[in-house]
């Protein structure tokens, strides 16, 4: 360890619920989470809708090779 830090005494932080935030923050991530997941499938339906009767997902190219 190097001499800069020969004397530091890391100091004990306390749990504080209003500061460090309760269970409500995870609830609310969760329910970001879940906003924007509803979001990203809106926007692959109005994509896949845009396209009209064109393939929206891809499957693979049959060949002869393959068994």
């Amino acid at each position: 360890m190097s001499d800069k830090y020969k004397d530091y005494k890391p100091e004990t932080l306390e749990y504080n619920e209003e500061i460090d935030g309760g269970i409500d923050e995870y609830k609310t991530r969760d329910k970001h989470l879940d906003v924007k997941e509803n979001l990203l499938e809106k926007i692959r339906n109005a994509k896949a809708r845009a396209k009209g009767n064109q393939t929206t997902f891809r499957q693979n190219i049959r060949t002869e090779n393959n068994s």
